[in-house]
């Protein structure tokens, strides 16, 4: 029997971007809420300097080893796909921009069936969390949230001929792309202040700590959803890892699942919650047959396209010797630094096809190359690297619990290109980053394409170049997708809770029912922002 028991009004699994929200938010009240992150806690240093996203992205200590399944879009290749395994999530090691997307999705995810979210519906949701620092429209920003959103304070000469570049190639200035529109050439804006990362523990768990009402329990990691007939009551979890100590906690009101697009799949699986056929063959017992349960995975496929650069210095040479000793020094004066810039610097989103009213492509800038495309090796020579994506996938995977045992990695197969639609807008964008690091404005620094490299022209060169050096980025979605009862494959309704079960909601970039076109960690806070709210409504309703 499991040596602890305690109840709480809520049950959160996650402390990562949407759990250390809401742990926040549902405690306002006075309501008892207990947070359980698998990972430490987040005192590393290198978590907190923006520069340390090199080493937390690769460290096996703050991430979860996850591995993507070879396909034929990966020319048979496997790579990892870091995920956050401490407080705060992924993050704590994210690439730090911020990043909202377009109108059109979330008008889109309303039209698939999912009331209340549409872009003028989620927009005060975007708000709310958000402490915008520097110029914006008060109408789509916010200025009193937790989060602090900054812009970049470091600039270097090749970064600003990359972004005057492309307006000679007729994309405009966007000073605010997650203002009235995206498209457009400038700067990133960060989760960074002060020199300092803000991950969503950081930004929200201070204050939910001080209140009595609120346990956070790092090292715990749930290992299964407790059900009373079809009624979700409590989590059981193990401290430390599967020899360590059996707990378990209970929820008055609800266990919100908050672990992740991965984890929150293999959960609900090895949970009783899936496929019938697939827990069957794991030997766990149905509690609701869901067969859309870690069915739509979706990320963005990126590929980074690098040139050398001449007559000047770029990160790479500044990130050794005497002047990485300056740049630190700057940091520890709070002035601006290169530790405390994001990993891209300046961004493009523009479209394969000018035919289109919306971007469907996201192209980032920096000044600095690494060497043989992994990042965090830097080259020794001076270079810029353009990395782009296309926004909106088509192409869809799946995760899988491999066994009932919850210490088991998962099976995670994205599925990367399948989609010929994927693959043209690719090339698209592949070609067009070509000619994005070939402006005037770049020429007086760019000496030569290192990679793809000249000798790669053709599309089916491209696209081999892409299959054998693309990657992920880190965007993961979809695999308990938000929809109507009448979609079969829907895992959660449009207020967030599962399908045929009670007591029990996700609320993490998993319910998205689409990818949004940006980077993923804005938009998941939002949908917690809007997740509190349905929970309290609900709380004060029937409690």
């Amino acid at each position: 029997m499991p040596a602890v028991i305690d109840t709480f009004d809520y049950v959160i699994i996650g402390g990562g971007t949407a759990g250390a929200l809401l742990t926040n938010r549902l405690s306002e009240d006075g309501s008892s809420v207990c947070l359980l992150e698998a990972g430490p806690r987040d005192i590393n240093p290198l978590i907190h300097i923006p520069a340390g996203y090199i080493k937390n992205v690769y460290s096996k200590r703050l991430t979860w080893g996850f591995e993507a399944e070879a396909s034929a879009g990966t020319a048979q290749r496997r790579f990892s796909l870091p995920q956050g395994r401490v407080l705060g999530g992924s993050s704590s090691i994210n690439g730090l921009n911020h990043n909202r997307g377009q109108r059109a999705d979330f008008d889109h995810w309303a039209q698939r069936g999912n009331p209340g979210w549409s872009y003028n519906e989620v927009l005060p949701y975007f708000r709310r969390s958000e402490r915008r620092i520097g110029d914006a429209n008060e109408h789509y920003r916010g200025r009193d949230g937790e989060m602090p959103i900054t812009d970049l304070d470091w600039h270097h000469p090749v970064t600003t001929a990359f972004v005057e570049g492309a307006q000679e190639l007729g994309i405009p200035h966007n000073p605010d792309y997650n203002g009235e529109r995206q498209d457009g050439a400038g700067y990133f804006q960060r989760c960074i202040y002060k020199g300092q990362r803000y991950s969503s523990a950081r930004a929200f768990l201070g204050a939910a700590r001080k209140r009595s009402s609120v346990d956070v329990r790092c090292n715990a990691q749930a290992t299964t959803i407790l059900f009373e007939g079809k009624r979700a009551v409590g989590v059981r979890y193990k401290k430390g890892g599967p020899t360590g100590e059996e707990c378990s906690v209970m929820a008055r009101r609800e266990v919100i699942v908050s672990a992740g697009t991965i984890n929150t799949a293999k959960l609900l699986q090895v949970s009783g919650i899936g496929d019938a056929d697939l827990l069957g063959d794991l030997g766990v017992p149905v509690v609701h047959n869901l067969p859309g349960v870690g069915q739509h995975l979706r990320d963005h496929y990126g590929v980074r396209m690098v040139s050398s650069v001449q007559g000047i210095r770029t990160i790479n040479n500044m990130a050794q010797g005497p002047s990485l000793l300056l740049e630190i020094a700057r940091w520890l004066m709070r002035k601006p630094s290169l530790l405390a810039v994001s990993p891209s610097l300046a961004h493009v989103f523009w479209k394969s096809d000018e035919a289109m009213d919306n971007p469907d492509l996201q192209f980032v800038f920096s000044p600095a190359s690494f060497r043989e495309g992994v990042v965090g090796l830097l080259d020794k020579q001076p270079g810029m690297t353009c990395g782009l994506w296309q926004e909106r996938p088509q192409s869809t995977g799946y995760v899988r619990a491999r066994s009932a045992n919850p210490f088991d990695k998962p099976i995670v197969q994205p599925n990367y290109l399948a989609e010929e639609i994927d693959q043209t807008i690719l090339l698209a964008g592949m070609r067009l980053g070509r000619r994005l690091m070939r402006t005037s404005a770049l020429a007086p620094y760019f000496k030569h394409e290192t990679a793809p490299g000249d000798e790669v022209q053709s599309d089916d060169e491209l696209l081999d170049f892409a299959r054998q050096n693309g990657t992920t980025v880190y965007h993961l979605i979809g695999t308990a997708r938000m929809g109507p009862e009448s979609d079969p494959d829907a895992v959660v309704d449009a207020q967030l809770r599962v399908h045929g079960v009670e007591g029990l909601r996700v609320v993490d970039a998993s319910i998205m029912p689409t990818m949004p076109s940006a980077n993923t960690n804005a938009a998941t806070l939002m949908i917690a922002e809007k997740a509190a709210d349905m929970i309290r409504d609900f709380g004060n309703a029937f409690h």
